[in-house]
């Protein structure tokens, strides 16, 4: 149930807080925390959608079982690190730095997790082979890059970061739906 509610809470999150913002808001340009920021409109919307996504990803590692401990490790401490980016939210003008270092924290720890979490033998399920999940990995990696390229040219960061936080909270569900699916499936 936490991991499907995961993209629910982010997507949800950021559509309803969006709509929200008098004039309009520009997902390609602007950032789901500006959502969050003192001075947004209704900033609780995606304020409660952080800390719910957090509190999702937090669950889903602990209830992850065929997972490996050292990736559960790593996802709940992103769980923990999206929970304080929703604690330290943006100020109206300029930057925090607890919001980066949560937000770094919690990007860096989903995109690696993957990389963690495999297991080898025949009875391990694909989404935790070793090979699809360094492919995952450095496919989180990639586009948290993407977005880190994005924020330091003033670019579609909106867009990257979506798409990375986006992949980020779907990873999981994928994982966890193909680890506790019947064998005869």
């Amino acid at each position: 149930m936490s991991s499907a509610a995961a993209p629910v809470f982010l997507i949800g999150g950021w559509t309803l807080a969006a709509a929200r913002q008098p004039g309009g808001f520009d997902a390609r340009t602007e950032t789901i925390s500006a959502l969050a920021a003192y001075g947004a409109t209704d900033r609780w919307v995606m304020t409660a959608a952080l800390a719910g996504l957090g509190a999702c990803h937090l669950t889903t590692a602990l209830g992850l079982r065929p997972a490996a401990l050292p990736g559960r490790v790593v996802l709940a401490a992103g769980g923990v690190a999206t929970v304080l980016v929703a604690a330290f939210p943006l100020p109206a003008v300029g930057e925090s730095i607890a919001h980066t270092a949560a937000a770094g924290t919690a990007f860096v720890a989903l995109a690696v997790w993957p990389a963690l979490a495999w297991r080898r033998g025949a009875e391990v399920r694909w989404g935790l082979r070793p090979a699809v999940a360094t492919i995952a990995a450095a496919t989180l990696l990639g586009l948290v890059g993407w977005f880190a390229i994005e924020l330091g040219r003033d670019g579609d960061v909106g867009l990257a970061e979506r798409v990375a936080a986006g992949a980020q909270a779907l990873w999981p569900l994928a994982v966890t739906v193909v680890a506790y699916r019947s064998p005869q499936n």
